[in-house]
């Protein structure tokens, strides 16, 4: 997909929600984003994916939340004072990330939305779908909401060496 075909948005401008996790900048689009929060208690679920932390009780309503260094694969995301957990909704399915801090809103033009590096994506590294360079700061990355749902579902498959198990 080119740069300014970033859902549908070309020639126009592109509004992203921007986290930081580990010290990086990452960034969805502020479409998915239903609100962000404070860190509250997450109550663990039994059983269920490796990358759902648990479930919070946000006004009535049971939501499941990930941490999303630990989706990236960059470890347990930060507990202080400035994190968030991210809520967000894509095709009727919300959930939560917990970020180490919220940061800002980009408004930016769709033609500045860059690729991911041909070698990141054949390696099969998706779960960003663009990058943003910013003067004199690290790049913004993208993600893909829906690789990051993905990776949740992934997760929740039994491993070979379980199947084994089961035999």
């Amino acid at each position: 997909m080119s740069s300014a075909a970033f859902h549908g948005y070309e020639g126009s401008t592109v509004n992203l929600a921007c986290f930081e996790v580990k010290g990086q900048i990452y960034a969805l689009e502020v479409a998915a984003v239903r609100e962000i929060v404070r860190l509250q208690q997450i109550t663990p679920l039994p059983n269920a994916p490796a990358l759902i932390e648990g479930v919070i009780d946000l006004r009535g309503a049971v939501i499941p939340v990930l941490d999303l260094a630990k989706v990236l694969g960059r470890g347990a995301g930060d507990l202080g004072t400035l994190a968030r957990i991210v809520v967000l909704e894509i095709d009727g399915l919300v959930l939560g990330l917990q970020v180490d801090a919220a940061t800002d809103v980009l408004t930016l033009d769709a033609d500045r939305l860059e690729d991911v590096p041909e070698l990141a994506t054949h390696a099969g590294y998706d779960a960003v779908r663009h990058v943003v360079r910013r003067e004199g700061e690290s790049p913004v990355m993208v993600l893909s909401l829906e690789t990051l749902v993905e990776s949740v579902y992934r997760s929740a498959l039994p491993s070979q060496s379980d199947q084994g198990e089961m035999r």
